[in-house]
């Protein structure tokens, strides 16, 4: 079944892609299960933390510049906004940006509203937020408590629509409809599909939609060297912008974990065509991405040429960093394709890769396309991982892990995991811009970080020498997966 914008709220990923939070083996097993429909979900008899999709909602949606985003919840849920308001305000200086925080009103659920309903506490904020900001568009996200009482958001934000003349978006993002977090960002990619983007007037051969986070620019450079314009999505557009989606040669994602959902919907929808292939991380990944990108855009010529043109030029570099970091040992802790990207990126390295716990698996995209897929292809061309971990975080897991791996380095993606690398004596490097490692140069980049941060073995001796962790040997002398049950 394909994707249903005619709904308002977006299909989990559970249900979508039969996507799991639980699993302990190999990372070839884990392959080999999902190909045979053999892939089971394994549930926790204890779970420590997990993500939640009303956050990673408004992650993406509070950096679309001229809109304004209301969160239907308790002003806890809000929590989040000064991380998510800093990598706005540091997104929009790259960028030469006018500088401004983001648009976020709360509707500041309380246990009153539990009992009588919000809708009307709803109503009066999205007058306010037109009022205050006159934005070109309101995306309205849900949250537990909204949920749960069962106000009707999707009939409030169709009045205040026909009142106020701009699009106001229901965005269902409850915390509790999926246990895969990356179904906030579904949910948020689902309302710009359902109610922002429009059908293409102008078909724009040159011109590519760049699904990422908020990293650095780089494809602005590499494109123009092949003869074409990176048009990046969600972070710092434009409803007008994103309403010209539709226009565009080719989607590319830097992450299928995060953009698995709107490229199939734009090639559905508007015959947009999304580039089918693994991330660009890792000189592997990195030529199957641009030889598809030159495929669907018709510069294939250009394309080789600048493979060949970035392979010369990083050759001499490469090699020096090999033989400086081969045998290393390493531990990875990520989202889904970003983790198995990075494992791509580090075996290229010739590092050892110990051990990966990865937030979720999707045994496929929504393309249904296995080309697309990042742990087929590294299994298939970098070979096996052992300690192969799927967690919704569960930090209790990693710490124990960890302490019997003991890597030499430790990689995380996300800050609160990072923590737990020096407590207990291990070099660690916390990878906040995605595009750091993408493309040719971020083998580079990647190499002569990590020689960096393995001299800071000393220091993370001393502060672990320092350090109480909260686990007892009762638990570190057990199997880290005790608490991780059968499949269901």
């Amino acid at each position: 079944m394909g994707i249903n914008i005619k709904s308002p709220e977006v299909e989990i990923r559970e249900s979508r892609l039969g996507s799991i939070t639980g699993f302990a083996g190999t990372a070839r097993e884990l392959c080999n299960r999902s190909k045979g429909k053999r892939l089971c979900d394994r549930r926790r008899s204890f779970s420590q933390c997990l993500g939640c999709n009303s956050g990673y909602s408004l992650c993406q949606l509070i950096m679309i510049q001229d809109s304004v985003v209301i969160n239907h919840a308790p002003i806890g849920c809000c929590a989040d906004l000064p991380d998510f308001n800093f990598t706005n305000r540091v997104g929009q200086i790259k960028r030469n940006l006018p500088l401004r925080n983001a648009r976020l009103l709360n509707t500041n659920l309380t246990e009153k509203d539990t009992i009588y309903g919000g809708e009307e506490k709803l109503r009066k904020t999205i007058k306010e937020a037109y009022k205050r900001f006159k934005p070109n568009a309101i995306f309205v996200t849900t949250s537990c408590a909204s949920g749960i009482i069962g106000d009707d958001v999707e009939v409030v934000t169709n009045e205040a629509e026909k009142e106020l003349g701009i699009p106001i978006v229901f965005v269902a993002c409850e915390g509790f409809r999926s246990k895969i977090w990356t179904t906030g960002f579904d949910a948020a990619y689902h309302a710009i599909l359902r109610k922002i983007v429009k059908p293409p007037v102008n078909k724009r051969e040159d011109l590519v939609n760049v699904i990422n986070f908020w990293g650095t620019d780089i494809f602005t450079e590499l494109f123009g060297r092949i003869g074409l314009k990176p048009n990046y999505i969600v972070p710092f557009s434009t409803i007008a912008q994103l309403e010209k989606i539709s226009e565009a040669a080719a989607t590319v994602q830097i992450c299928p974990t995060l953009g698995t959902y709107l490229a199939a919907g734009l090639e559905q929808e508007y015959g947009v065509p999304e580039v089918k292939a693994p991330p660009a991380y890792g000189l592997k990944g990195t030529d199957l991405w641009f030889r598809e990108l030159g495929r669907v855009t018709g510069k294939e010529k250009e394309v080789e040429e600048l493979i060949k043109s970035e392979r010369e030029r990083i050759a001499p570099k490469l090699k020096e960093l090999r033989s400086k970091l081969k045998g290393k040992r390493v531990y990875i802790t990520a989202g889904a394709a970003h983790g198995h990207s990075l494992i791509a990126l580090l075996k290229e390295l010739h590092m050892e890769v110990a051990g990966a716990a990865i937030f979720h698996h999707d045994p496929c995209c929504d393309n249904k396309d296995p080309r697309s897929e990042s742990l087929p292809h590294v299994v298939k061309n970098y070979g096996d991982v052992k300690n192969f971990n799927v967690c919704n975080k569960q930090p209790f897991e990693l710490v124990n892990v960890l302490n019997r791996l003991k890597p030499d380095l430790f990689i995380a993606r996300h800050g609160g995991m990072a923590a737990w690398g020096p407590k207990l004596g291990i070099p660690t490097f916390l990878m906040g811009d995605e595009q750091f490692g993408l493309g040719y140069q971020g083998l580079l980049n990647y190499g002569d970080k990590i020689i960096g941060v393995l001299l800071t073995k000393e220091f993370v001796t001393n502060i672990a020498a320092h350090s109480k962790l909260p686990y007892t040997d009762w638990w570190l002398k057990q199997d880290p997966y005790t608490f991780l049950g059968g499949d269901i």
